[in-house]
Protein backbone atom coordinates (compact mmCIF):
# COMPACT_ATOMS: atom_id res chain seq x y z
CA UNK A 1 0.00 0.00 0.00
CA UNK A 2 1.74 3.40 -1.09
CA UNK A 3 0.93 6.36 1.09
CA UNK A 4 1.13 9.78 -0.69
CA UNK A 5 0.63 13.28 1.59
CA UNK A 6 -1.06 16.11 -1.11
CA UNK A 7 0.73 19.17 0.34
CA UNK A 8 1.25 22.83 -0.09
CA UNK A 9 1.34 25.37 2.50
CA UNK A 10 -0.03 27.57 -0.21
CA UNK A 11 -4.17 27.48 -0.33
CA UNK A 12 -6.04 27.28 -3.37
CA UNK A 13 -3.24 25.69 -5.52
CA UNK A 14 -6.08 22.57 -5.97
CA UNK A 15 -4.96 19.76 -3.33
CA UNK A 16 -8.28 18.58 -2.78
CA UNK A 17 -9.31 18.66 -6.62
CA UNK A 18 -6.35 16.52 -6.91
CA UNK A 19 -7.22 14.33 -4.23
CA UNK A 20 -11.07 13.50 -5.40
CA UNK A 21 -10.51 13.34 -8.65
CA UNK A 22 -7.51 11.34 -9.19
CA UNK A 23 -9.11 9.09 -6.84
CA UNK A 24 -12.39 8.63 -8.72
CA UNK A 25 -10.27 8.04 -11.58
CA UNK A 26 -7.90 5.62 -10.08
CA UNK A 27 -10.64 3.63 -9.11
CA UNK A 28 -12.20 3.43 -12.22
CA UNK A 29 -8.89 2.00 -13.09
CA UNK A 30 -9.08 -0.82 -10.76
CA UNK A 31 -7.06 0.93 -8.42
CA UNK A 32 -8.57 0.71 -4.68
CA UNK A 33 -8.01 4.42 -3.53
CA UNK A 34 -8.11 5.54 0.08
CA UNK A 35 -8.80 9.66 0.76
CA UNK A 36 -7.57 10.45 4.12
CA UNK A 37 -9.11 14.19 4.34
CA UNK A 38 -6.86 16.11 7.07
CA UNK A 39 -8.06 19.15 6.65
CA UNK A 40 -10.71 20.42 9.17
CA UNK A 41 -12.45 21.91 5.82
CA UNK A 42 -13.96 18.77 4.65
CA UNK A 43 -13.66 19.79 1.54
CA UNK A 44 -13.10 16.35 -0.09
CA UNK A 45 -15.31 14.63 2.64
CA UNK A 46 -18.04 16.99 0.92
CA UNK A 47 -16.59 16.59 -2.42
CA UNK A 48 -17.05 12.89 -2.75
CA UNK A 49 -20.58 13.25 -2.03
CA UNK A 50 -20.20 12.38 1.94
CA UNK A 51 -22.89 14.20 4.58
CA UNK A 52 -20.30 15.31 7.38
CA UNK A 53 -23.58 15.87 9.57
CA UNK A 54 -24.84 12.70 9.58
CA UNK A 55 -20.88 11.25 10.10
CA UNK A 56 -20.50 9.21 13.84
CA UNK A 57 -16.79 8.83 13.03
CA UNK A 58 -14.45 10.68 11.07
CA UNK A 59 -10.08 11.19 11.05
CA UNK A 60 -10.81 13.54 14.36
CA UNK A 61 -11.88 10.24 16.24
CA UNK A 62 -8.53 8.45 15.05
CA UNK A 63 -6.10 10.98 15.73
CA UNK A 64 -7.08 12.35 18.86
CA UNK A 65 -9.17 9.45 20.26
CA UNK A 66 -8.81 5.82 20.39
CA UNK A 67 -10.42 4.28 16.79
CA UNK A 68 -8.02 2.70 14.40
CA UNK A 69 -8.10 4.20 10.66
CA UNK A 70 -10.09 1.34 9.32
CA UNK A 71 -12.49 1.52 11.62
CA UNK A 72 -13.55 5.35 10.86
CA UNK A 73 -13.58 4.28 7.03
CA UNK A 74 -16.47 5.06 4.77
CA UNK A 75 -17.45 3.70 1.34
CA UNK A 76 -18.10 6.56 -1.51
CA UNK A 77 -20.63 6.18 -4.45
CA UNK A 78 -17.63 5.80 -6.50
CA UNK A 79 -16.21 2.96 -7.76
CA UNK A 80 -13.13 1.30 -5.30
CA UNK A 81 -12.87 4.58 -3.48
CA UNK A 82 -13.08 5.32 0.23
CA UNK A 83 -12.33 7.75 2.85
CA UNK A 84 -11.44 8.70 6.14
CA UNK A 85 -13.44 11.66 6.42
CA UNK A 86 -12.95 14.72 8.02
CA UNK A 87 -15.69 17.11 10.49
CA UNK A 88 -14.73 20.74 12.09
CA UNK A 89 -13.79 18.51 14.95
CA UNK A 90 -10.46 17.97 13.57
CA UNK A 91 -10.04 21.83 13.95
CA UNK A 92 -9.08 21.28 17.91
CA UNK A 93 -7.18 18.39 16.79
CA UNK A 94 -3.54 20.30 17.05
CA UNK A 95 -4.43 21.37 20.49
CA UNK A 96 -5.31 18.64 21.98
CA UNK A 97 -2.43 16.59 20.46
CA UNK A 98 0.25 19.46 21.39
CA UNK A 99 1.07 18.10 24.78
CA UNK A 100 0.96 14.18 23.96
CA UNK A 101 3.71 11.97 23.09
CA UNK A 102 4.82 11.27 19.64
CA UNK A 103 1.69 13.21 18.26
CA UNK A 104 3.91 13.73 15.19
CA UNK A 105 3.44 9.81 14.31
CA UNK A 106 -0.29 9.21 15.84
CA UNK A 107 -2.04 8.88 12.37
CA UNK A 108 0.84 7.02 10.66
CA UNK A 109 -0.04 4.31 13.97
CA UNK A 110 -3.39 4.48 13.44
CA UNK A 111 -3.06 4.08 9.66
CA UNK A 112 -1.28 0.24 10.64
CA UNK A 113 -4.03 -1.60 10.44
CA UNK A 114 -5.32 -0.56 6.83
CA UNK A 115 -5.28 -2.88 4.68
CA UNK A 116 -6.86 -3.56 0.97
CA UNK A 117 -5.76 -0.60 -0.36
CA UNK A 118 -3.05 -0.17 -3.03
CA UNK A 119 -3.42 3.60 -2.93
CA UNK A 120 -3.94 6.24 0.30
CA UNK A 121 -3.95 10.26 -0.77
CA UNK A 122 -4.12 12.78 1.98
CA UNK A 123 -5.47 15.97 1.82
CA UNK A 124 -3.55 18.17 4.04
CA UNK A 125 -4.54 21.25 5.22
CA UNK A 126 -2.69 24.61 3.76
CA UNK A 127 -0.88 24.92 6.69
CA UNK A 128 2.45 23.46 8.37
CA UNK A 129 0.97 22.63 11.31
CA UNK A 130 0.65 19.70 13.01
CA UNK A 131 -1.69 18.17 11.25
CA UNK A 132 0.16 18.52 8.28
CA UNK A 133 3.10 16.99 9.82
CA UNK A 134 1.26 13.93 10.74
CA UNK A 135 0.32 13.38 7.13
CA UNK A 136 3.73 13.79 6.15
CA UNK A 137 5.48 11.28 8.89
CA UNK A 138 2.53 9.03 7.54
CA UNK A 139 3.44 8.77 4.06
CA UNK A 140 5.83 6.98 1.29
CA UNK A 141 5.78 10.68 -0.92
CA UNK A 142 4.53 13.96 -1.37
CA UNK A 143 2.70 15.05 -4.02
CA UNK A 144 2.65 18.70 -4.59
CA UNK A 145 0.18 20.53 -6.56
CA UNK A 146 1.20 23.79 -8.11
CA UNK A 147 -0.75 26.54 -9.11
CA UNK A 148 0.26 28.50 -12.99
CA UNK A 149 0.64 32.02 -11.56
CA UNK A 150 2.61 34.49 -10.24
CA UNK A 151 3.30 32.86 -6.65
CA UNK A 152 3.84 29.79 -7.86
CA UNK A 153 6.46 28.51 -5.95
CA UNK A 154 5.81 30.38 -2.86
CA UNK A 155 5.36 28.19 0.21
CA UNK A 156 7.32 25.40 -2.21
CA UNK A 157 10.61 26.26 -0.49
CA UNK A 158 8.88 26.25 2.78
CA UNK A 159 7.22 22.98 2.48
CA UNK A 160 10.43 21.14 1.19
CA UNK A 161 12.30 22.24 4.24
CA UNK A 162 9.68 21.17 6.45
CA UNK A 163 9.87 18.11 4.36
CA UNK A 164 13.30 18.01 5.26
CA UNK A 165 13.33 18.61 8.95
CA UNK A 166 10.08 15.54 8.63
CA UNK A 167 13.32 13.16 7.22
CA UNK A 168 15.77 14.45 10.22
CA UNK A 169 14.04 13.45 12.98
CA UNK A 170 11.06 11.37 12.01
CA UNK A 171 10.01 9.81 8.74
CA UNK A 172 14.05 9.00 6.87
CA UNK A 173 12.89 7.47 3.88
CA UNK A 174 10.17 10.40 3.09
CA UNK A 175 10.41 11.69 -0.61
CA UNK A 176 9.57 14.08 -2.89
CA UNK A 177 7.39 12.22 -5.45
CA UNK A 178 6.19 14.71 -8.10
CA UNK A 179 4.78 18.32 -8.79
CA UNK A 180 1.60 18.56 -11.11
CA UNK A 181 0.72 21.80 -12.55
CA UNK A 182 -2.76 22.93 -12.28
CA UNK A 183 -5.68 25.95 -13.36
CA UNK A 184 -3.12 25.93 -16.51
CA UNK A 185 -4.43 28.75 -18.96
CA UNK A 186 -3.12 28.69 -22.21
CA UNK A 187 -4.13 31.76 -23.29
CA UNK A 188 -1.88 33.53 -21.17
CA UNK A 189 1.92 33.89 -21.82
CA UNK A 190 2.30 33.62 -17.36
CA UNK A 191 0.75 29.94 -17.38
CA UNK A 192 3.10 28.74 -19.89
CA UNK A 193 6.38 30.72 -18.45
CA UNK A 194 5.34 29.02 -14.60
CA UNK A 195 5.23 25.41 -16.04
CA UNK A 196 8.21 25.83 -18.17
CA UNK A 197 10.27 27.40 -14.51
CA UNK A 198 9.05 24.49 -12.72
CA UNK A 199 10.11 21.98 -14.32
CA UNK A 200 13.26 23.72 -15.45
CA UNK A 201 13.51 23.69 -11.04
CA UNK A 202 12.71 19.83 -10.93
CA UNK A 203 13.25 18.42 -13.66
CA UNK A 204 11.43 14.73 -14.10
CA UNK A 205 9.45 15.43 -10.93
CA UNK A 206 7.09 17.32 -12.30
CA UNK A 207 4.28 15.15 -14.27
CA UNK A 208 4.19 15.55 -17.74
CA UNK A 209 -0.29 16.10 -17.19
CA UNK A 210 -1.13 19.79 -16.78
CA UNK A 211 -4.26 20.22 -15.34
CA UNK A 212 -6.37 23.42 -16.98
CA UNK A 213 -8.88 26.26 -15.34
CA UNK A 214 -12.01 24.66 -16.22
CA UNK A 215 -15.61 25.54 -15.00
CA UNK A 216 -16.88 22.00 -15.32
CA UNK A 217 -14.27 21.20 -12.29
CA UNK A 218 -15.30 23.98 -10.41
CA UNK A 219 -19.02 23.07 -10.51
CA UNK A 220 -18.56 19.31 -9.57
CA UNK A 221 -17.84 19.39 -5.73
CA UNK A 222 -20.96 21.68 -5.20
CA UNK A 223 -22.77 18.55 -6.78
CA UNK A 224 -20.44 16.04 -4.85
CA UNK A 225 -19.40 14.40 -7.67
CA UNK A 226 -15.83 13.86 -9.37
CA UNK A 227 -15.32 15.47 -12.37
CA UNK A 228 -15.39 12.00 -13.84
CA UNK A 229 -18.87 11.28 -13.17
CA UNK A 230 -20.03 15.11 -13.13
CA UNK A 231 -19.16 15.83 -16.34
CA UNK A 232 -17.12 12.94 -18.01
CA UNK A 233 -16.52 14.68 -21.52
CA UNK A 234 -14.93 18.38 -20.39
CA UNK A 235 -11.58 18.86 -20.41
CA UNK A 236 -10.98 18.37 -16.58
CA UNK A 237 -12.34 15.14 -16.91
CA UNK A 238 -9.72 14.06 -19.62
CA UNK A 239 -7.04 15.75 -17.94
CA UNK A 240 -7.55 13.63 -14.90
CA UNK A 241 -7.78 10.71 -16.44
CA UNK A 242 -4.62 11.36 -18.21
CA UNK A 243 -3.05 12.11 -15.01
CA UNK A 244 -4.29 9.14 -13.64
CA UNK A 245 -2.36 6.95 -15.62
CA UNK A 246 0.80 8.80 -15.38
CA UNK A 247 0.35 8.28 -11.74
CA UNK A 248 -0.18 4.53 -11.88
CA UNK A 249 2.41 4.14 -13.99
CA UNK A 250 4.99 6.04 -11.73
CA UNK A 251 3.82 4.95 -8.53
CA UNK A 252 1.96 1.65 -8.80
CA UNK A 253 3.95 -0.08 -11.69
CA UNK A 254 0.99 -0.37 -13.77
CA UNK A 255 0.07 0.31 -17.31
CA UNK A 256 -3.60 1.27 -18.12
Amino acid sequence: MLVMAVANQKGGVGKTTCCVNLSAELGRMGVRTLVVDADPQGNSSSALGIDRNSLERSVYDVIAGNLSASEAVVATAWENVFLLPATLDLAGAEVELAGAMSRESRLRRKMADLKGFDLVLIDCPPSLGLLTVNALVASDGILVPVQCEYFALEGLGQLLRTMDLVRSYLREDLSLSGLVMTMFDGRTRLSREVVEEVRRQFGDLVLETVIPRNVKLSEAPSHGRPIGYYDPLSAGAEAFRELAKEVSQRWLGRKL
